[in-house]
């Protein structure tokens, strides 16, 4: 499936000798992430196509003649494509190429020089851990230098991410977005425009049963207790009163193995709630409530009459889904640092026998595709372990729609990433 980058805007700019050129502004998951020519893309491409042969997509060709204001927008929905198709291959993602070319621009962009830093993690409880990086470590090396901090064995990091988040432990907690693998963490907290924005381990999967296999490490099953007890504190995690009573005695007798058995069974456990935003269902302008997990996206509805519905949506009956900015996108003058996270996520749904279309309207619009993501490959995992045929069809079916949906930009200048 395709990762999150997009190119919102672009910069007509002139070189020290003169010469005009365009400068790309590269979001990730909605954030600014690097600015970069094309003649840069253009040779890292020739550079991937070197190791990695025709496996790769297909790059922009370059133009000799002056572009036309059509061409240069066709240019940047292909290099926008390209950018969102490359980290497909695992291997061409985990590529010293790759991954060196990104560092390389996110230090160039925000004038990030490679230095030893110290950077403060946050464990769920509020904890903060305080590690010794460089500037230019990715996530991925993060990860494991934050792991053997704490203790946590390197074998269960699969099951974990960094998360830039706000807020936390007053019923505030807000998950800004999880961070890609190449990502530096250092850049990321230099650039993100969210006030006092910081960085956060947690578990990084949908399915809750996947708890029982962090059960035999105690370092693991200490950081699910505490994210656990936080997401029953900001009433993401719902238990019914009798649960709820018995956690608190399991809590006071630090019996957390128990505690987190009990937790399975309470109403939304191990999902991650969204802030309060809109939806066109029933109606356009409702507002909602969505928790992300265990297979489904679960919406609690504001009805204009003041009355509350429970909808879920599971994901066996999601075709496809697409994020699309709606403020506006294009060439500027000037330079561009984020833009206003006015998002829509609409996805197609099978109800009735009959596939509609269902929008929600929120700046986490990426984090809820990520989930989305995350949903459907868990599912492909366990599909594999039951019948690898299933796989193979379930897969098929996901190239056929996104082979029809194609990324658009319409006439009001909005910038799209369609997935599956």
């Amino acid at each position: 499936m395709k990762t999150h980058f997009n190119i919102p805007v672009s910069e007509r700019l002139v070189d020290r000798i003169g010469g005009p050129y365009v400068l790309y502004s590269v979001h990730l998951e909605g954030f600014l992430f690097c600015k970069v020519r094309y003649s840069q893309l253009r040779r890292w491409d020739q550079q991937l196509r070197r190791i990695f042969g025709n496996s790769l997509p297909p790059f922009p060709p370059k133009y000799y003649l002056a572009m036309t204001a059509s061409m240069a927008d066709e240019r940047r929905d292909q290099l926008e494509q390209y950018l969102q198709s490359v980290p497909t291959d695992p291997n061409v993602l985990r590529s010293d190429v790759f991954i060196g070319f990104l560092k390389t621009l996110q230090q160039d962009t925000f004038k990030i020089v490679t230095k030893k830093v110290p950077l403060d993690v946050f464990l769920p409880n509020g904890r903060r851990i305080q590690i010794e990086i460089l500037t230019s470590d990715t996530v991925e090396r993060v990860l494991e230098i934050t792991a053997y901090k704490i203790g946590l064995s390197r074998e269960l990091l699969e099951y974990f991410n960094l998360f830039l988040m706000q807020g936390g432990g007053h019923g505030d907690l807000t998950v800004i977005k999880k961070m890609a693998e190449f990502e530096l963490p250092y850049a990321s907290l230099q650039s993100v425009e969210v006030e006092n924005c910081k960085v956060g381990l947690r578990k990084w999967y949908m399915d809750p049963s996947l708890d029982a296999r962090l059960m035999d490490c105690n370092v693991a099953v200490n950081l699910l207790y505490m994210q656990t007890l936080q997401e029953i504190a900001e009433n993401w995690t719902k238990p019914t009163h009798s649960q709820r009573q018995e956690l608190e005695r399991l809590k006071e007798a630090n019996d957390k193995t128990k505690f987190l058995e009990l937790a399975q069974e309470a109403w939304h456990h191990g999902y991650l709630q969204l802030d309060p935003c809109t939806c066109d269902y029933p109606e356009a302008g409702c507002g909602v409530a969505i928790s992300l997990g265990n297979d489904e996206i679960s919406c609690c509805i504001q009805l204009p009459s003041n009355q509350t519905r429970e909808v879920n949506f599971k994901m066996s009956r999601v075709k496809c889904w697409q994020v699309t900015f709606l403020g506006a996108a294009g060439e500027v003058n000037g330079p561009v640092q984020n833009l206003d996270q006015n998002l829509e996520l609409r996805f197609q749904y099978s109800e009735e026998n009959t596939w509609q279309w269902f929008s929600i309207y929120t700046k986490q619009a990426f984090l809820l595709s990520s989930c989305l993501k995350k949903m459907i490959s868990e599912k492909l995992v366990k599909l594999a372990e039951e019948d690898p045929e299933m796989v193979s069809s379930y897969h098929t079916d996901f190239c056929i729609v996104l082979s029809k949906r194609l990324v658009q930009r319409s006439a009001h200048s909005k910038c799209s990433i369609s997935m599956i």
